[in-house]
């Protein structure tokens, strides 16, 4: 079938009855153009968060597929509000869970990934002339249970469910009007992207800028999948991720993010032998911890130290972790830091543009901000820093980088 869009609503636009109105009166536009339209929605503003302190008031860790079944239900209030949204004002259609929709996760609950998409319900749906409406976030196991696919998780739903339906694009809105050089709530002149690469885009993800989800910008690359990042609040362009490697770059730094839900926890003074390290972040990878920055330094007496930093929402259990391993080593002792932030700059312009990093370090440095630790990559530089300087630091860069031109 041609000419299909897919839309994803997140939950600050259909966070209430107005606005879910208002996401009606958008897709029916789109429906006028000739289009096929496929919408997926989060949950209505903070129900999941709601849902998750429900739980925990009723069981401090719930277990997976109890948790997964309750919070999914945010979703499928939304979906079904926007059906009858739609239906009110006279066009036909359904709403659809992640199952029928035929969204296959693996046998994870809460951040389980998707395998696979088969569209067949969908497909059949739009060939009657229906705009369908599909739960995101959501999907099922092979026990036919239901599966959450991790916070963030509609926009990976969008964008798998749109490759595997073949869109010609899949629109993300929010209630930003696009990506900026910087957040535009913290930066004032921060300039929006017309066109941005899928690897700048990841690393601005993967960093804390949190207009869209990693997974959702890696599953757009490796289909080819343009995404529009545009605001359900008019009808401007926005930002398009697309392909741009042949593309002249004309700045080597593109954006600035930051990320406050970030904790360092090291160890000190463990044993200086081969495996060591592996073994510990194998353990805390069969847990679903993400690690992020690692640095080992060399002490003396054959022992090292190791710092690392997980999400503040894995640092309980991480930490919890480290403790039991470094006693089995033998390691002096754990310590962690919740006031810490990262920091990093982003380019793809910065391959072929030696000093940058310097000239990072130089401004930070200069205006008395500590770096704590640093890690790069071809397009980025990460810097941890104190929570108290993150403000700073971000103003310092993008004014240092001239990013507002």
């Amino acid at each position: 079938m041609d000419n299909i869009i897919v839309q994803k609503y997140g939950g600050t636009s259909v966070g209430d009855a107005n606005k879910i109105k208002r996401v009606a009166d958008r897709i029916i536009r789109s429906k006028e153009q000739g289009n096929n339209m496929v919408v997926i929605v989060s949950a209505m503003g903070d129900t999941t968060d709601g849902l998750v302190r429900l739980a925990k008031e009723i069981m401090p860790v719930p277990a997976g597929r109890e948790y997964d079944a309750l919070i999914s239900t945010g979703e499928s209030i939304s979906a079904s509000l926007l059906a009858m949204a739609l239906h009110a004002k006279g066009y036909e259609a359904l709403s659809l869970t992640g199952r029928q929709a035929g969204v296959y996760t693996e046998d994870v609950h809460n951040k389980a990934k998707i395998m696979d998409v088969k569209p067949a319900r969908v497909e059949d749906e739009l060939n009657l002339g229906k705009i369908v409406i599909v739960t995101g976030f959501q999907g099922v196991n092979s026990q036919d249970d239901i599966t959450t696919i991790g916070r963030g998780g509609s926009d990976t739903s969008a964008v798998v469910i749109a490759a595997a339906l073949n869109a010609k694009v899949c629109e993300i809105y929010t209630d930003v009007d696009g990506v900026y050089t910087a957040n535009p709530s913290l930066i004032k002149n921060a300039r929006k992207h017309k066109v941005i690469s899928y690897d700048e885009m990841l690393e601005m993800a993967s960093l804390g800028a949190g207009v869209l989800h990693p997974r959702a910008v890696e599953g757009a690359k490796e289909y080819g999948l343009e995404i529009h990042v545009r605001s359900s609040y008019n009808f401007s362009e926005g930002t398009i991720v697309k392909e741009v490697s042949k593309m002249e770059i004309k700045n080597p730094v593109t954006g600035i993010a930051y990320d406050e839900n970030v904790a360092k926890i090291a160890i000190l003074e463990l044993p200086d032998e081969p495996g060591i390290a592996g073994q510990l972040f194998t353990i805390l990878a069969n847990e679903k911890i993400n690690v992020d920055m690692i640095i080992q330094s060399n002490q003396v007496d054959s022992h090292n130290d190791i710092a690392f930093t997980v999400s503040k929402d894995d640092l309980s259990r991480a930490l919890e972790i480290t403790k039991d391993y470094a006693q089995s080593i033998k390691a002096a002792k754990v310590v962690n830091d919740k006031d810490v932030s990262k920091i990093s700059i982003i380019g793809v312009g910065m391959v072929s543009s030696p000093g940058v990093a310097a000239s990072m370090f130089s401004m930070l440095g200069g205006n008395g901000i500590n770096i704590d630790s640093i890690t790069t990559s071809e397009i980025k530089v990460s810097c941890i820093i104190s929570s108290k300087d993150t403000e700073k630091a971000v103003k310092l860069l993008h004014d240092g980088f001239q990013l507002e031109k």
